[in-house]
């Protein structure tokens, strides 16, 4: 009996998860460690049942029009924003993604560039480099406490509660907004459920963790900026299209708040350029999910989730798959 063929838009390199994909499908790898063209993804989906993709992929009707054969696409990721999840259940495909897997190495993340950019590592870090440091000097290189002050959360979900936690070492106050409040992550954290507006107004570290929604989306702007306090710094882990980056570099030029740090951007993967040049910031390429821990366990449940739907089994986590097999 013929392996049903899948596509992977990216040259894996997870030993567990190949060697899964390789014993029960025929699966073909984009070659090049690039995202695939929109036409090159088309183009090699005709003839597949399965498609393994990557947050930068856009799965909309059109490239499922271009797949008739497909029964599953599988995300390597948490988020969904980059799938028409609508279009993909009209036409009975199932849509499975990887949530949990990456909870705990993010909010690791969270916090580094949380800590970064309040103690300014890596100007400091650069200086040092530099042949700079020429001994002890008391004026230079002046941060940000964290003991005692007021963590502020947005989208306390799994990672926002993983952040929360990481906060009780510090002895931060914890308070977050959300869609709804979270019982649980009170109860464990000690957290307190906030306004959007008191949220901006009583945070000194402010970190973005929600999805990518039409309510999220552009969130944070020049308005939102001025309401935070002029000392406060903003973290963004979530998506970034939920901050507004030219006036996130207005707001940080003209002091309305005091420094930034992003994992995520608006036009990923470009940054918009005021950023790469002021002071207090500090930017990582999307690498929330990036220890080889995390990732290898994420590939593995990518592809654990297109293999049981290949195979008519539930896969672990689907945000569709009651509508289309139920």
């Amino acid at each position: 009996m013929a392996k049903p063929k899948v596509l992977v838009t990216w040259p894996y390199t997870f030993p567990e998860a190949d060697k899964l994909l390789q014993t029960e499908t025929e699966a073909f790898y984009h070659s090049e460690e690039r995202p695939m063209t929109r036409q090159e993804l088309m183009e090699a989906v005709t003839d597949k049942e399965g498609l393994l993709c990557m947050l930068f992929d856009r799965i909309d009707g059109e490239v499922l029009e271009a797949g008739p054969h497909l029964k599953v696409v599988s995300n390597l990721g948490v988020g969904l924003d980059n799938i028409d999840i609508e279009a993909a259940t009209q036409r009975g495909v199932v849509i499975t993604h990887t949530p949990g897997t990456l909870t705990e190495a993010t909010a690791d993340l969270a916090w580094a560039l949380l800590m970064a950019t309040a103690r300014l590592i890596p100007q400091a870090h650069q200086f040092t480099r530099e042949g700079r440091f020429i001994g002890l000097r008391y004026h230079i290189f002046l941060g940000k406490d964290l003991a005692g002050k007021t963590l502020g959360i947005y989208g306390m979900g799994r990672i926002g509660t993983a952040v929360a936690r990481r906060a009780l070492g510090f002895n931060m106050k914890i308070i977050y907004h959300n869609r709804r409040t979270n019982p649980e992550g009170e109860r464990e954290t000690g957290a307190r459920y906030v306004s959007f507006q008191e949220l901006l107004k009583e945070s000194d570290f402010l970190v973005i963790v929600a999805p990518l929604t039409p309510e999220t989306q552009g969130r944070f702007g020049m308005e939102e900026f001025r309401r935070m306090k002029k000392d406060a710094i903003l973290i963004n882990i979530g998506r970034g299209p939920i901050v507004k980056e030219k006036e996130l570099v207005e707001a940080l030029k003209e002091g309305l708040i005091w420094g930034a740090g992003l994992d995520v951007y608006e036009r990923e993967p470009q940054v918009e350029k005021g950023l790469l040049e002021l002071d207090r910031v500090v930017l990582t390429p999307h690498i929330g999910s990036a220890t080889v821990e995390t990732r290898s366990t994420m590939a593995l449940v990518a592809a654990e989730n297109l293999v049981r739907v290949l195979i008519g089994e539930k896969p672990h986590h689907s945000p569709n798959w009651d509508k289309v097999r139920g």
